[in-house]
């Protein structure tokens, strides 16, 4: 059985060539205080509140790992809109001894951009096969967006490979996630692949053994998964969701018209 020792073993940033930390992306709390962050060689989670910086460092991670900004594989260099942070710039990858053989940058957000290359491509004369036979034979456009990620993962994601993907459960239900987590499975364990993974998904964080890290106004730490706010929130609503409609509701009945009235319809 392949054993992964990590395409990439670590990112670094060379914070003395930061021309300012009071300015965008140094300015994020979690950005501003990197350092060096070690990866796991096999899984590693990105996890963290909307804005600590989760998509905005795994994207640079992408970028010096030789990835296109809006996903892809290395062979992509379309750019529908620049829009990434400059932080690659300042960004060194600390890489393992082997090179992957495969690779992937799924971001949720630009993914509808990446099929629409795909088209685009494939319209243009090719000696060479289609390039959609490697997702499947299927546009990505004419799947739902659960279907076509999960047609990207079985058929496109060949294994030996470093796979990066920002928050892939967006289109994914709780139980394409775990289809999702059977195949990261099979990438780590069955050919030596390496997955790094911004999300907000306590089901895929809880995958076993996993690094990872939160990223907050402290910085980046390592957390352990049942200390994630994604765990404890999602296991304490389940238990209890009546106490959380208690408080959530009185706090929202404490905004609205004291005298109960509700607005003055004669205004």
């Amino acid at each position: 059985m392949p054993v992964s020792h990590g395409f990439l073993r670590a990112i670094r940033l060379l914070r003395d060539n930061v021309p300012a930390f009071d300015a965008y992306p140094f300015s994020i709390p979690s950005i501003a205080k990197l350092d060096e962050l070690q990866l796991d060689p096999k899984v590693t989670f990105l996890v963290g509140e909307n804005g600590s910086g989760k998509s905005t460092l795994i994207e640079a991670i992408a970028v010096i790992a030789g990835f296109n900004a809006e996903g892809g594989t290395k062979n992509f260099k379309f750019g529908t809109r620049r829009s990434e942070s400059q932080l690659h710039q300042f960004l060194r990858p600390v890489r393992g001894v082997k090179r992957p053989r495969d690779g992937f940058f799924l971001r949720a957000e630009s993914y509808f951009n990446v099929a629409t290359e795909i088209e685009r491509l494939d319209e243009e004369p090719s000696l060479g096969p289609r390039i959609i036979d490697a997702y499947g034979g299927v546009s990505l456009h004419e799947q739902s967006h659960g279907e076509s990620f999960l047609a990207l993962a079985n058929h496109r994601f060949h294994g030996q490979g470093l796979y990066i993907l920002d928050e892939p459960e967006a289109a994914l239900s709780p139980q394409r996630q775990l289809s999702l987590l059977t195949i990261i499975h099979n990438l780590v364990e069955g050919s030596g692949s390496q997955f790094i993974i911004a999300t907000h998904s306590p089901i895929l964080m809880a995958y076993p053994n996993a690094m990872i890290y939160r990223l907050a106004s402290e910085g980046i730490a390592p957390i352990a998964y049942k200390d994630t706010e994604h765990y404890t929130i999602t296991r304490d609503f389940l238990n209890s969701p009546e106490r959380y409609f208690k408080t959530l509701f009185a706090n929202s009945s404490a905004h609205e018209d004291p005298d109960g009235g509700g607005p003055d319809r004669g205004s």
